[in-house]
């Protein structure tokens, strides 16, 4: 008999020091999740707090306001029969660490830091934060009163663990570990973690995703389990763009996939998976031998199950993985071109309350590029308010400057840059 669990990953835009956008956000995430029946949700890298801070994470308040927003989600009816993986800044021993909090009913179940840091490229983690280097062990983290007066709680464990509930085993692996070497779901694979998640803000970069779903791809096949990958989405402040694209990846195969180009704010990715494919999976001789002596990770041992146990059923058959997947989703090249920059352009537009862009046209490739990218935007919007996406109908009303009670719609791409291009000008050059 199988056990059928229903897992929920996510992508969200979430923008940088906007605590209760942020939180709102995230709520929302956890109410689609559950609407659909999962009982484990992933949220992106920093969730509470948006990726982008960059030197606020050093300053205090930054991991007050963090607190309050968990106390917020802590005490909620949303976070309520769900197992929720949530992301921000934990100061432990008066170091400042990137972490996961997991959370089930009002508690905190483990607090887990990231251990390897993205620190080349865009990435500046060590500016901010201190890996944890103490493997497979766990320390006390005395809890904020605030967070005590909900929980209940006067400390939680801290440090490189994993959950054991009823009828399965979750790890956490965070962002870049998925990228090193000796990543750590290959360890908690062996050591019997049967589902891994992966919380990251992952900007986007031409061709990038080939990159992430082959590891992922290879970690699952090899190792066996399901890996639940979140991602931020869109513009949080600075110069890059986060691409999203949450996947769901059992036993080598994407099961589940989200957009890597998206105007909304909160998309939400589940499955139905059967745990007994992963321990099929894993019933090969070589795996067992390494298995019998892997070294053990301290277990946080939790009294409820993913599954429903002998009351197993199916909800939703569409979500049942069984039979042929549907191919990964890749853009071509010219679309990640077309698309990412589109999508970058339309946060920075509505996040700095400005109503156009102003574009000197030389004649030249870079002008006219850039106001094919600008149409591009103008593209997605329209096909978004088409699809009645809410938010981005309300962000063109206000960027057309049109009142609230409006009823504009900005169906034709065409039209709805005719709005925004509000001061294109010729430039000239002097002969030299």
């Amino acid at each position: 008999m199988g056990h059928l669990i229903t897992v929920a990953t996510s992508s969200l835009n979430q923008w940088a020091l906007d605590f209760d956008g942020n939180l709102q956000r995230i709520l929302e995430s956890i109410r689609i999740a559950k609407e659909r029946g999962a009982t484990l949700r992933v949220g992106p890298e920093l969730e509470i707090t948006g990726y982008g801070c960059m030197d606020h994470f050093l300053e205090g308040d930054t991991g007050l306001h963090s607190w309050e927003v968990l106390a917020e989600i802590l005490k909620s009816d949303e976070a309520k029969g769900i197992v929720c993986d949530i992301g921000m800044p934990v100061t432990h021993k008066n170091v400042i660490y990137n972490c996961r909090v997991v959370i089930y009913n009002g508690k905190i179940l483990l607090i887990r830091p990231k251990m390897w840091m993205a620190n080349d490229g865009n990435y500046r983690e060590l500016r901010w934060f201190t890996p944890w280097t103490k493997h497979r062990k766990t320390e006390d983290h005395y809890l904020p009163r605030l967070i005590s007066a909900v929980t209940g709680q006067t400390k939680v464990p801290f440090g490189d663990a994993v959950i054991s509930t009823i009828d399965t085993c979750i790890g956490v692996e965070l962002c870049e570990e998925l990228f090193t070497p000796a990543s750590p779901h290959i360890l908690m694979g062996l050591d019997g973690v049967e589902i891994f998640t992966n919380s990251s803000g992952s900007h986007h970069e031409l061709r990038k995703l080939y990159r992430r779903i082959e590891l992922m791809k290879e970690a699952t096949m090899k190792v066996g389990g399901i890996y639940l990958y979140a991602n931020q989405q869109g513009c949080d402040g600075d110069r890059l763009y986060y691409d999203g694209c949450a996947l769901i990846v059992v036993n080598g195969r994407v099961v589940a996939q989200g957009s890597q180009f998206s105007l909304s704010d909160v998309e939400v990715v589940t499955a139905t998976i059967d745990i007994e494919d992963v321990r099929a999976h894993r019933a090969t001789s070589s795996r067992s031998n390494q298995a019998a002596q892997a070294e053990r990770y301290e277990r946080i041992e939790v009294p409820f199950s993913l599954s429903d146990g002998l009351a197993d059923e199916v909800k939703d058959f569409s979500e049942l993985v069984v039979g042929k997947l549907a191919e990964v989703r890749y853009h071509r090249p010219e679309e990640e071109i077309a698309l990412g920059p589109a999508c970058w352009l339309w946060d920075y537009l509505r996040r700095s309350r400005t109503q156009g862009y102003f574009i000197p046209l030389s004649g030249g490739i870079d002008s006219c590029a850039t106001s094919v990218i600008v149409y591009s935007r103008c593209r997605l919007v329209s096909e978004a308010a088409r699809n009645g996406e809410k938010q981005v109908i309300a962000d063109a009303r206000r960027i057309a400057g049109l009142p609230d009670d409006s009823d504009y719609v900005p169906v034709d791409p065409r039209e709805f840059a005719n709005r925004i291009f509000l001061y294109p000008v010729l430039r000239g050059f002097r002969r030299r």
